[in-house]
């Protein structure tokens, strides 16, 4: 769900601006594991492509370096990087140490969080960005109140129970922050299933504003800019094959914050 919001959401603003400067958009799906088959020899060829824009390229900067190497204009999206390359990005980092650092604003102490997919920049600058928080406020990272939820459901369900079923109430977390919405609903959905109430009893925050998935449920999360972030790609594209982009191109937007009814202050 997460990676088809996310899909989804991309193809959106890169084809609002290739409508608007009447480019043609080739889609190119592939497996995620099989990084060889990421660019074949035909998308390879400045004959077939003016330029390759990367949805997400989980770090294989090799890939790039090959279409590059193919004098073929490339822009990297949601992988920011200090190497050379050109990359639009969220700065997914501060937007979770900013979710984290609210539910701290709030008294919280105890505050759980289950990170996405960990081998995605994404997933990784969530976590970072919920250690940058407790750090600055002083809470001592505890490792059994981080759990992986890989951006799913199942295993955001299971890591739910760990934390509010599992351990003793003194020591249960009083807030969390899931890395996504989709996996936050698993939160709330399970800490009523076990009579808690939500932000009495569980103060939580997700992260996307996916309203697929969170449709009437209020809850406070973190609008990612997806569909500026992949139109801003096609337009810095667009430019750099007219030669008219000045090199490399950075940009990292923020992401902002959407104010639900899913947490509370406690004393």
């Amino acid at each position: 769900m997460a990676g088809a919001f996310y899909a989804g959401e991309v193809l959106k603003g890169a084809s609002f601006a290739a409508s608007r400067l009447d480019a043609d958009i080739l889609i190119h799906l592939t497996e995620r594991d099989d990084h060889a088959a990421w660019l074949s020899g035909d998308l390879l060829s400045p004959d077939a492509v003016d330029g390759v824009l990367f949805a997400d390229i989980d770090r294989d900067w090799a890939v790039v370096r090959r279409a590059i190497g193919a004098c073929l204009p490339a822009v990297v999206l949601n992988n920011p990087t200090d190497e050379p390359f050109n990359c639009i990005a969220i700065n997914n980092r501060k937007a979770a140490c900013q979710a984290t650092g609210h539910l701290i604003a709030q008294g919280h102490r105890r505050i759980a969080h289950i990170a996405g997919d960990l081998d995605t920049q994404a997933g990784q600058d969530r976590l970072a960005g919920y250690y940058d928080a407790l750090e600055a406020a002083g809470i001592p990272r505890e490792k059994r109140l981080v759990r992986k939820g890989g951006f799913l459901r199942t295993p955001a369900r299971t890591a739910a129970l760990a934390f509010l079923k599992d351990m003793a109430k003194n020591e249960r977390p009083t807030a969390l922050f899931a890395a996504s919405d989709v996996m936050a609903l698993e939160v709330l959905d399970t800490a009523r299933a076990l009579g808690m109430v939500v932000p009495e009893d569980l103060s939580v925050i997700g992260f996307d504003n996916n309203l697929h998935a969170c449709g009437r449920t209020n809850l406070c999360t973190f609008e990612q800019p997806i569909v500026d972030m992949a139109r801003l790609g096609v337009e810095n594209l667009y430019q750099m094959t007219l030669g008219l982009a000045k090199l490399p191109v950075k940009v990292l937007l923020e992401a902002k914050y959407i104010k639900g009814k899913t947490t509370t202050t406690i004393h």
